[in-house]
């Protein structure tokens, strides 16, 4: 089981509801994925007004843990703002805290993005922080007391894949809360290769909604997050330098 704080989950494909073309690819994609937990953006929702379109009209969203995320921030002020929102609209006190310091790389602000953490956990928020795959911030913010943390495997969105899987490793290998991949991820593969070094789940959105089938797409990361999972759990043999029989050689007849 996924345990993040005092929630438990089978699924370790959580899933982005942004992007998609239409609401009913998006409903089926989520299905598709058979995804326990959906994120989206705050700011670009309107959580009062029911009557606003949004995918909470087409998904029972009783079946789904919502992970609302504090996107658009560029301060911790603006992330603690936007989380409040949140949680005042009775939506779910997780949130995975998303500041953003750079325009272009779309990269997280480290600093802003602790403060924004510390002021939250005060409010008693179950807090996910999207961070860079920076080893040192992410112990920090573990002992803070977050609830688990967030590394991106590229930026966001440029389905570029793991780029530094050092430090994820060192990340899954060392940490003692969930490890979630986010952002990057572009193909089954990625996932798959996200769950082998030890992730404890992976979060995505471009990859599925951007696809030419999201729908097929989902399922295949479905697949992809539980290959890479029970490979983890199966163990993988040593690579070695040279070849060796796949039949062992004792006893073996002896041809005149």
């Amino acid at each position: 089981m996924l345990k993040i704080g005092k929630k438990s989950f089978q699924s370790r494909l959580l899933l982005g509801t942004g992007k998609f073309e239409n609401f009913d690819i998006q409903k089926q994609a989520v299905e598709a994925s058979g995804t326990e937990i959906l994120t989206f953006a705050v700011r670009r929702m309107n959580v009062f007004e029911p009557k606003a379109p949004n995918f909470l009209e087409m998904i029972d969203i009783d079946r789904y843990t919502l992970l609302p995320n504090t996107a658009g921030a560029a301060t911790a002020e603006e992330a603690v703002r936007t989380a409040r929102l949140a949680k005042a609209s009775g939506l779910c006190d997780m949130i995975k805290v998303e500041v953003i310091g750079d325009d272009r790389s779309l990269l997280p602000d480290p600093i802003e993005t602790y403060k924004a953490c510390e002021e939250l956990l005060k409010e008693g928020f179950t807090v996910l922080p999207y961070i860079s795959d920076d080893v040192v911030l992410a112990k920090r913010l573990e002992s803070l007391g977050v609830h688990a943390i967030m590394p991106g495997a590229s930026p966001i969105g440029s389905g570029q894949g793991i780029l530094n899987p050092v430090n994820l490793q060192l990340m899954t290998e060392t940490m003692n809360i969930p490890v979630i991949v986010d952002a990057g991820i572009g193909s089954p593969a990625d996932a798959a290769q996200a769950m082998s070094l030890g992730a404890e789940a992976v979060l995505l959105n471009t990859a599925v909604s951007g696809a030419d089938n999201p729908v097929k797409m989902a399922k295949a990361m479905k697949m992809a997050v539980e290959a890479g999972r029970l490979g983890l759990e199966a163990g993988r043999i040593d690579k070695r330098s040279y070849a060796v029989p796949s039949s062992p050689l004792e006893g073996l007849s002896i041809i005149e």
